[in-house]
This record gives structure tokens, sequence and C-alpha cells, in this order.
């Protein structure tokens, strides 16, 4: 019960901010599902997404350093603020015939401007307002937060979207937002961290403390550095699963959402194994085993099937474990690094670890449209008898090119990763 009494906050700003970021996440799937159906192009829908990722990779660092500097609450109100508005701005274009397609790319870099300064300083928040002993159960409650919402928003974005246009969609988000903002702006405390650190320091040199501290810890950066190589994959999937599932007679909106939903389902599987598991001897070890039964089975069972129960059997494969990967990784950063360090060491974490989103996006996207849909139409009968033919058997070559990139980059970090361990 006290220890009920210590989690008040994290319970009020976990369970709303989770309700946001479905809200958030309903719009990004509802504006991809309005660019494919406008372009019919994976490569313009993946750059929705990169204009999202690309100012949070390029600008993290910095953002790290400046959120140590500053309020925590209020950095995530101005933040949160500022990115409803640019939503609010694509529902009056929406509204009034004028959204194209670059008021989209512009406004998403908006959005992903503000989570680069957003994203810092809630892992802070979410440090100060938690008990050390409490960090691998409030881990597994934000898995299982992030599970819920990869189920919920394609479904109900697709339904939402279908039956009642983009309009609706936005409506949802901005109500999940209010609920949000308020709740943090008037019934959450954060306690204040210690500016010793950060005072007459300009934010150039504290973003080069937060790089030198993760040098001086191979172990971190080395996690860090193979969950680079991880979203590079996992990304370059994200942009090729439309092209290959929407065109496909199979497939379509409905059939894409309840295939993405599947991977949410996997992750309340996976954190529900994990909040039955004992701390494990090594999490490093378990970081790298998950990952790599993740990105060795998906690609190739999507690659190489056409039934959509088995597109779901797969998604549920490749994202059981990447809870259990993730409260680990999560354990290990939170334990390792102090709370006055936190805000630019994951900033650097941000960028060296998601750096190669915008990559993977663009990557699977032009090898979608470019390469392999342009090839299979030309191909032999022995190519089309493994990934099918017309539309979409392009983006099933790529899902099995990802499938052996992934598990060569899995086997190499595996050797690098075996010199280092971590229990807690």
């Amino acid at each position: 019960m006290n220890k009920n009494k210590h989690l008040r906050n994290f319970y009020i700003l976990w369970g709303t901010q989770s309700l946001s970021q479905l809200g958030s996440s309903i719009t990004a799937y509802a504006l991809t599902l309005w660019l494919y159906d406008v372009t019919g192009s994976s490569l313009d829908t993946a750059a929705l997404r990169i204009c999202t990722y690309a100012p949070y990779v390029l600008v993290s660092i910095f953002a790290g350093a400046l959120s140590d500097k500053f309020d925590k609450k209020k950095t995530m109100l101005i933040c949160d603020l500022l990115a409803a508005v640019s939503t609010v701005m694509v529902f009056v274009l929406y509204k009034t015939n004028l959204l194209c397609v670059w008021h989209l790319y512009l406004i998403n870099v908006i959005s992903g401007l503000m989570n680069t300064f957003q994203q810092p300083a809630s892992e802070v928040a979410f440090t100060l307002i938690t008990p050390k002993d409490c960090y691998q159960k409030t881990g597994v409650l934000q898995a299982l937060s992030r599970s819920l919402i990869t189920i919920g928003h394609p479904i109900i974005a697709a339904a939402v979207y279908g039956l009642s246009g983009l309009d609706a969609a936005i409506a949802l988000d901005m109500v999940t937002f209010l609920i949000a903002f308020l709740a943090l702006a008037l019934f959450i405390r954060i306690p204040e961290v210690s500016k010793e650190n950060t005072e007459g320091k300009d934010t150039l040199r504290l973003a080069r403390e937060g790089l030198s501290y993760l040098k001086s810890k191979p172990m971190i950066l080395y996690v860090i550095l193979f969950m680079a190589g991880v979203n590079l994959i996992s990304s370059a999937f994200e942009a090729t699963l439309p092209g290959y599932i929407k065109p496909n007679p199979l497939g379509g909106n409905y059939v894409l959402g309840i295939v993405s939903s599947c991977s949410g389902i996997a992750m309340i599987l996976g954190s529900l194994i994990f909040t039955k598991m004992p701390k494990p001897k090594d999490r490093v070890r378990v970081i790298y085993l998950s990952m790599l039964f993740s990105l060795g089975t998906e690609n190739f069972i999507l690659a190489f099937s056409r039934s959509p129960i088995l597109w779901c059997i797969g998604q549920i494969l490749g994202w059981i474990f990447v809870p259990v990967m993730s409260a680990n990784q999560n354990v290990i950063m939170r334990n390792e690094i102090p709370v006055e360090l936190q805000g630019r060491v994951y900033a650097c974490r941000n960028t060296l670890q998601f750096f190669t989103i915008p990559i993977g996006l663009f990557l699977g996207g032009f090898l979608v449209d470019n390469i392999c849909e342009p090839y299979m139409r030309d191909s032999s009968y022995a190519l089309s008898f493994f990934f099918g033919s017309g539309k979409g058997s392009g983006a099933a070559m790529v899902l099995f090119i990802l499938g052996v990139a992934g598990t060569v980059m899995c086997l190499v970090f595996g050797r690098i990763l075996k010199k280092y361990s971590y229990s807690d």
C-alpha cells in the first residue's frame, strides 16, 4: 500500500501520457493511410515518418543537454502543446481542402522536433517519480502500455478513418491530448534535479559530457549500437509492410490494421512473460538473444507466406520478446546512469540508437518502389514461386532481404556483446 502511494504520480503520468500517445498514434496511422491512398507509393508514405525522425536524430543530443538545464514538467507541457498545435493545423487544412503532401511532411518535422525535447525530459521525469526498487515493475508497465497502443491504434485508426475520415481521428487525438495535458499541469509534481553539473556550461559542452559518459561505458555503448542495427532492419520492415499487404488480394487497410495490431498482442504476451521471469543473470545476453529470435523469424515468415493468418503469426513471433529487450535495456540504463546526467545521456542514446530509423524507412520504401517491384514485374517463374506475382511481390522480396540482413547483423554483434554481461 505504501509503495502504491509512492507510485501515485507514476500511475497518473503513465496512464494519461499513454492515452495521449494512443491518440497521436491513431492520427499518425490515419495520415499514413490517407497518404498511401493519395500517392500509392511506399517511399512517399515512409517519408512521412522520416520527417518525424530526422529532427529527432539531428537535434536530440542538444535537446537532451537543454533538458538537463530546464524544468522537466514545463518542458513536457510546452512541447506537448506545440505538437498539438501542429495537429490542429492538419485538421484546418484538411477541412478546407487545402491539405497537401508537403504540408504533412512539414508538420511532421515540427512534431518530431517537439518530441526531441519532450522525450528526454519525460525519461528523467519517470526516473524522478519512481522508487529505484520499482524500476523493473514500472518498466514492464510502460512496455505493456506501448503494447496496448500498438494493438489498438491500427484497428481504431482504420475504423475511424474508414467510417468518419481523417478529421475524426484528429478530433480523438485532441481529446486525449487535453486529458494528458491537464493531468500533468494540475495533478503531478515532479521533483527538481540539482543543476550543479549544468550551471555555467553551454549546451555543446553538456552534449559532449553525454557522449563522453557513453564512451566510458562500452557495455552501454555497444548495446545502443546493436539496437541501432535492429532499428535499421525494423524500420525498413515498417516501410515495406503497407506495400506488401495493401495491394494483396487478401490484404487491404483493415487486414493491414489487424496484422499491425498483432505486434501489440505479442508485446502484451512478452510483458506478461517478463513479469513472471526472475531477474536474468545476464541482461545483455537477454537483449541480444531476444532480437536474434525476432529478426530471424518475422521477415522470413511474411516473405514466403500468402495467408493473413501466417502474417499475424509472423508478427507475433517477431514482437513477443521486444518488451523483454526493452525492459532489460531500461533497467541497465536507469541503474548505471546518474540521474543528473540522464537527460544528456538519454539524448545521446536517442541519436545513436535511432539515427538508423529514417535511413531504414527510406531504404525500405526505395527498395520496394524502385528496385524489387520493377524487378519482380520481369522476374522468372522461380522467383514468383517464392515471392508471388503482381504488386506486392517486390515487397515480399524486400522482406526476405531484411530477414537475411537482420540475422547476419545479430550474429556479428553477438560476438561483440559476448564480452560484456550485466546483472543487478
